[in-house]
């Protein structure tokens, strides 16, 4: 049987493995070994996710997180390149862009392994975010690049990567969104808990380093949401990084509802009955569509430009509150354009598929 060792460390690859783990585990000549770098280590951001989505626990915690870029990426790959040589993986998954993913990428062609990267080709052209250069360094190093979208796709032909090892499969992540949808329906009670009434609420996220580290965006940002919550409640599930933040500022939220970070299947019915989303994470971007929700993006570009493009998403930049704040409540209950940019919900069954013939 072919092993293949999957690399995650947070909380968007976890619900991106989720229907890929499923649709390898239905092929009969593939075994995944999960690494779990630890990248995210807060039990609310890591472990109620392999409860809640049937994630096989890893066969390996490497349990590193903290530190610099270069701190971080460094101790996951020396970390990783010791377990590779142990189990002896014939191929290395990785997913999206962070430094677990370009940690999992590397020590993998270090050693010979071939790497396929699931959500390929997504570029934002600011080089400054790390997640652009994770992205863009995985990608060349991959030896199956399977990308979400047509412009992924594109993007992937402009820098000169071979077609051949090029395939657009849809996103797995639509593919989790249908596959766990009725299920948080069915099972989660956030919405009385917080005693919130479906499509009267403002969701909203900031996690970014561009955000939370610059002391301005980050105050602009939250005297948006603060102006926002007085004409309709904001829930804010709260980043540690970004909790840090807004008291390290003394960021006054006024009426906005702080949660903790919040399991999958609550964050799917917070996202499905939210009358617009703020947020700065490309995910989060990508389930408000899938739920047909409203979408601003608080941040200068995106990756995903589909969403731009057909009207669901709409980028504010934070450099004046009044202007998100306006933009935000302009947005609520609007719509875009009915089209599918991101496949049929079968990108999982596509993925798994492909790294069969790869090894075959």
């Amino acid at each position: 049987m072919t092993s293949i060792a999957t690399v995650i460390g947070a909380r968007p690859q976890f619900i991106k493995a989720a229907p890929v783990s499923l649709a390898i585990a239905a092929l009969t000549n593939l075994n995944e070994l999960i690494i779990h770098t630890g990248q995210h280590f807060d039990a609310n951001m890591s472990d109620i996710f392999f409860e809640e989505l049937g994630i096989a626990r890893p066969a390996h915690h490497l349990g590193i997180s903290g530190g610099g870029h270069g701190e971080m990426t460094g101790a996951m790959l020396a970390a990783l390149e010791k377990i590779y040589l142990r189990i002896k993986p014939e191929a290395v998954l990785v997913y999206g862009d962070t430094n677990s993913t370009l940690a999992g990428a590397l020590a993998a062609t270090k050693l010979h392994i071939p790497v396929v990267h699931v959500e390929a080709g997504l570029r934002s052209f600011n080089r400054r975010m790390p997640e652009e250069q994770n992205r863009i360094v995985v990608d060349h190093l991959s030896d199956l690049l399977l990308a979400p979208s047509r412009i992924a796709i594109n993007n992937l032909h402009r820098e000169g990567i071979e077609s051949t090892k090029m395939m657009q499969v849809g996103d797995v992540m639509y593919d989790a969104t249908l596959l766990f949808g009725q299920q948080a329906i069915g099972s989660s009670t956030i919405l009385n808990r917080l005693r919130m009434v479906g499509k009267d609420y403002v969701l909203a996220t900031i996690h970014r380093a561009e955000n939370t580290d610059d002391p301005a965006r980050l105050i602009r940002i939250m005297e948006a949401l603060r102006a926002v919550a007085d004409t309709i409640p904001v829930i804010l599930p709260i980043h540690p990084r970004t909790m840090a933040a807004i008291q390290q500022r003394g960021c006054d939220l006024g009426r906005v509802t702080i949660i903790e970070p919040v399991g999958y299947l609550d964050m799917i019915v917070l996202e499905s009955q939210a009358s617009v989303i703020a947020t700065d994470s490309g995910g989060v971007q990508k389930e408000a569509y899938f739920h047909r929700v409203p979408c601003v993006t608080l941040r200068d570009e995106t990756e995903w430009v589909e969403l731009v493009e057909t009207g669901w998403n709409v980028l504010a930049p934070p450099t004046d509150a009044a202007s998100v704040a306006a933009t935000i409540l302009n947005r609520a209950g609007s719509t875009g354009e009915d089209t599918s940019p991101y496949g049929d919900g079968k990108a999982a069954e596509k993925v798994a598929l492909s790294m069969a013939e790869l090894l075959a």
